[in-house]
């Protein structure tokens, strides 16, 4: 009882102002910082830029973390025995009510320790497929194709897959799909559209270039594998492998499948 009794200290009008203080200064140090390095990122290259933004959610854990025990140590005296009482007396009521809460926020740390995803990576959890924007405290936003903002707890990481296609770098390997019917000269084909990938703008030419042929009971599956210069274009540059893809072959007499073999066979 007694040890209730001097938990807190007794504030003066000072010490408030100091709370007020510490507290506005965090939330300042937060808005810069958050403003400030992806301005920096923006004007980097190559994994520089990716660092940087990783540095984002770290900044802010610190502050967060440092402002807490700035305001704890002002309103809590700074013994054992209360510091032990208010952590387990935390521990216990926002234990029950935020489970779920707290093991996305564990998660979050973990995901600042682990990287599985990092902002500037394109990743898939759950069917969503987008590059990840920001990675807070709780959660990851993640930006779809159709310029979505999507957000996932990072709790998900606990018993979901994660699917990350570049990994914190440039690579971000693409795919063209082509569906031929059977009669045609493989090789041919296979130079050509190896040719349509080489003279692509979109091209990362330090990257291998492989075209893969499948046989299927409905005709011959080939498929364009490249690599885009940044991953953001993967998109523009998967339209441009296709596009003039198709040119190429038709230009060359090749016949497409039609969608109803493709659609009764196995693709």
């Amino acid at each position: 009882m007694n040890g209730s009794v001097h938990l807190f200290n007794t504030l003066s009008h000072a010490d408030l102002l100091q709370v007020i203080v510490i507290m506005a200064g965090a939330w300042f140090c937060i808005y810069v910082s958050g403003r400030l390095l992806p301005w920096l990122a923006a004007r980097a290259h190559g994994r520089l830029q990716f660092y940087i933004l990783s540095v984002v959610p770290v900044f802010r854990l610190g502050i967060i973390f440092g402002a807490l025990l700035l305001v704890i140590g002002t309103v809590i005296e700074p013994t054992v025995e209360n510091v032990m009482v208010l952590i387990g007396t935390l521990g216990l009521g926002i234990g029950f009510a935020f489970k779920d809460y707290i093991s996305s926020l564990l998660a979050g740390v973990v995901t600042l320790y682990e990287r599985p995803y990092r902002p500037g990576d394109w990743i898939e959890i759950n069917g969503v497929y987008g590059e990840v924007r920001a990675i807070n405290m709780r959660c990851a936003e993640i930006v779809t194709p159709d310029d979505t903002v999507v957000v996932i707890p990072h709790l998900n990481m606990w018993n979901q897959l994660i699917f990350n296609s570049n990994d914190g770098g440039q690579n971000l390997q693409c795919a063209a799909d082509f569906y031929l019917q059977p009669q045609h000269d493989a090789s041919m084909v296979v130079g050509v559209l190896r040719d349509v990938a080489l003279t692509s703008v979109y091209l990362q030419i330090k990257q291998p270039i492989n075209v893969v042929v499948v046989e299927k009971p409905w005709g011959t599956r080939y498929r364009i594998k490249a690599y885009p210069v940044n991953p953001r274009q993967q998109f523009n540059f998967i339209t441009d492998l296709t596009v003039r893809g198709k040119d190429a072959l038709n230009a060359r007499g090749v016949r497409f499948c039609s969608a109803t073999v493709v659609e009764g066979g196995t693709a």
